[in-house]
């Protein structure tokens, strides 16, 4: 019924959300699939290297970004399959089995997203290069090549390595870059947690995003995506495929089936879109501020003075403003922005509509009822119901 019995390792550290969802890959391979092997995976999630020719079993999948694990494996008597990024020079890729994430398609979706919110102007945040991203030098490279072919100009900053002890200093700098540049603009970072960076630094400096700002990560890591006031906008790679993909591939190489030198690439899944790159081409500063205001405590119940007294202009003018800028009232403003807060919890969580009413900032739940009946003629469990089946429609197409 099975396949032969094999041992096999996962090189992996899987405190990184991009190692973690190319484990869940393997992992539905073995679910999927009649292959029989026990899997090693340090406990601690962190990956080990010495000995490894000798404690390695049958086979081995392996994060060949980091240079070390790559390095150590080359020359491998025991069947290796590596996961990491691609390259534009071809010389740099690894003579095993390789699955590569497509960095340049990853950008490309960051880019695009950008500019199809009406964007102008592009910065690129990365990180210093050195042998231990080379990831991230295939970025660079490709958003260079990408804004240069469409005539744009881009503003790009690698910044430098954090540590407790340079935190202060790299965001110093970091927020003295984010200062220089011309504004309304869009920032790719090279990760999600870079992004995060420019986030805070925005609102340190009291930079509104997304509207003079607008900023998109990569990754989309579930965990990270909360811990700034802004949600993030993020390209979603395919490491789910990539984990699946590496697991179908070691499963032929110890079926004795030739797959030396071959490599797959694993384009990006989508972009995330969220309130870091919502970005709507307003000209008027006063509205810009308010904006700014509403996104941020529209969910605490706040009126339509609140938002002038922090403008500091009347309420008239302001609603003028917004009129021409928006087309519709600033307490139009603020329901809308509770309202969509509401759909997303409701699309992307399992909270209960009454903690949901509560954290948007309705009264009640029946509150929230009646906006939901008008709106879209659902109740908030109905609504959620047909999204969760819509999506099993296109999962199953």
């Amino acid at each position: 019924m099975f396949d032969t019995r094999h041992s096999i390792t996962l090189l992996f550290n899987a405190n990184k959300v991009y190692d973690r969802q190319v484990i869940e890959g393997i992992g539905h391979y073995l679910q999927s699939s009649k292959v029989d092997w026990d899997i090693y995976l340090e406990e601690d999630f962190l990956c080990r290297l010495e000995n490894i020719q000798d404690w390695a079993g049958d086979g081995i999948i392996a994060d060949f970004d980091d240079i070390d694990i790559q390095r150590a494996l080359e020359h491998s008597d025991i069947p290796v399959v590596g996961v990491g990024g691609s390259y534009q020079n071809p010389e740099d890729y690894p003579k095993t089995p390789y699955i590569a994430t497509d960095n340049y398609a990853i950008v490309k979706a960051a880019f695009e997203h950008l500019r199809h919110r009406g964007l102008e102007r592009f910065a690129y945040y990365g990180v210093p290069t050195d042998q231990h991203h080379r990831w991230a030098n295939e970025r660079e490279l490709a958003i260079r090549q990408i804004t240069k072919e469409e005539g744009y100009e881009l503003q790009c900053y690698r910044g430098h390595t954090t540590h407790p002890e340079t935190w202060q200093y790299s965001m110093n700098r970091l927020t003295d870059w984010i200062q220089s540049l011309p504004t309304p603009i869009g920032i790719v970072a090279v990760t999600d947690s870079r992004a995060r960076h420019v986030l805070q630094a925005c609102d340190h400096l009291g930079i509104e995003v997304p509207d003079r700002i607008s900023v998109i990560g990569i990754d989309d890591d579930d965990i990270a995506r909360h811990l700034s006031r802004i949600s993030l906008s993020s390209v979603t790679q395919g490491c789910f495929e990539m984990g699946y993909r590496a697991a179908k591939l070691l499963h032929k190489r110890l079926n004795n089936i030739d797959v030396r030198g071959k490599k797959i690439m694993i384009p990006p899944v989508g972009v995330a879109s969220r309130q870091s790159t919502d970005f709507k081409s307003l000209k008027d500063a006063n509205v810009i501020q308010a904006m700014h205001f509403i996104r941020q405590y529209a969910t605490k119940g706040i009126k339509v003075e609140q938002v002038t007294d922090y403008v500091g202009i009347s309420r008239s003018n302001l609603e003028n403003r917004f009129q021409a800028e928006r087309g519709h009232s600033i307490h139009t403003e603020i329901h809308n922005e509770k309202l969509t807060r509401a759909c997303k919890m409701l699309e992307e969580t399992s909270v209960s509509p009454a903690e949901i009413a509560n954290i948007c900032g309705y009264p009640s739940l029946q509150y929230m009822y009646a906006v939901f009946k008008k709106h879209f003629n659902q109740t908030p469990k109905s609504y959620r119901e047909s999204v969760i089946n819509s999506q099993k429609r296109v999962a199953n197409f």
